[in-house]
């Protein structure tokens, strides 16, 4: 049970505040012993019953999903594992047979490098180091084969290079999946390509061409950002806005301008202008309430501690969902690794 006026202490504890010129209680207090009253020692069982996942909007490559009941070190550990050690594959060498383009062998196979792949990572196997030679298990292999030409049936008057030439821009769409060992038989037709077929790789003019041949690999974004993913993957805390006092007539409408589009609405009741807090989740605490003295004291601005709003944007290689369900497995086994761990420690 809490102690007799613990409504500061509670503050501290679950709120993080936004002042005017700092923002307080932004570090986790909530260990045992450091508050009479309060028992804060782990227990799972009340950890179970107060934990929660609540998905709020979920689209082909897009997730936000609430996690409330965690502290910030597991929700950065989420964070951090889906940035660089869920696995994807992505171009790791690339065989340059001939390159008569204005870009570098090496700016080109940079650019390759950074293009998604549509492969399911967890059917491949990593390449062992000092393996030159991939096989089935471990490799994909691209082939760009292109050349650019004059195109016989353009004006004679026209300047633009779409009607003058073919093939002068390089697409991933001109990225040819070439099956090794039984690879043809294993995924279908088209399963594995490009995310995106409209990526632009280079420009050509006539009597220059592409000839290129390239392996994939399977690898973390801890090793390379090619290998990440996600495009962003980030959480924040979700916001609380308190309204003090009521406020309304003109104050309404001035608030209403205060944060972002849907924060705050303003009611009409009895003829009166009042303003309400309609969807404090949009507000991006820009503290521009501050600027306004007679806000000051009417309004007050917080965060949740433990209720953590998450964005996941995956590049496509696999759907969001599936990514952070990787991202648990991967930090299941980094707990079980610490385990085993203990225990060795125990037998020595």
């Amino acid at each position: 049970m809490a102690a007799p006026g613990s409504d500061i202490v509670e503050e501290m504890r679950s709120r993080v505040v936004l002042g005017e010129f700092g923002v307080r209680n932004v570090h986790t207090t909530d260990f045992p012993g450091n508050y009479p009253g309060y028992d804060d020692t782990w227990d799972q069982e009340k950890f179970e019953k107060n934990f929660q996942v609540n998905v709020m909007n979920m689209m082909e490559d897009t997730l936000e999903f609430d996690m409330i009941g965690i502290d910030a070190a597991l929700a950065n550990a989420f964070r951090r594992i889906l940035l660089a050690e869920v696995p994807t594959m992505a171009v790791e060498k690339v065989f340059v047979y001939n390159n008569t383009s204005i870009i570098q062998d090496e700016i080109l196979a940079h650019r390759l490098g950074l293009i998604p792949i549509k492969a399911d990572p967890r059917l491949f196997e990593y390449r062992n180091q000092g393996d030159e030679e991939g096989t089935e298990i471990d490799t994909l292999q691209f082939q760009l084969k292109i050349k650019c030409t004059r195109n016989p049936r353009a004006s004679k008057d026209s300047s633009d290079p779409n009607e003058l030439y073919l093939n002068h821009r390089v697409y991933t769409k001109h990225m040819q999946w070439v099956p090794i060992g039984n690879q043809a038989d294993m995924f279908p037709d088209s399963a594995i390509r490009p995310v995106h077929e409209d990526i632009l790789i280079a420009q050509l003019r006539p009597g220059q061409e592409l000839d290129l041949c390239m392996h994939c690999v399977k690898g973390i974004g801890k090793d390379h950002a090619k290998f990440s993913p996600v495009a962003t993957a980030s959480y924040r805390l979700l916001p609380e806005i308190s309204l003090l006092q009521p406020i309304e007539g003109e104050l309404a409408e001035t608030l209403k301008k205060c944060f972002s589009p849907g924060v705050i609405e303003v009611q009409n009741l009895n003829g009166r202008k009042v303003a309400k807090v309609a969807n404090a989740r949009l507000d991006t605490c820009s503290r521009e309430i501050f600027r306004h003295e007679e806000f000051k004291n009417l309004v007050r601005l917080a965060r949740v501690r433990d209720h953590y709003i998450f964005s996941v944007e995956s590049t496509g290689v696999l759907p969001p969902d599936v990514l952070m369900s990787e991202a648990i497995k991967v930090l299941m086994g980094k707990c079980q690794k610490f385990l085993d761990e203990l225990d060795l420690s125990q037998m020595d």
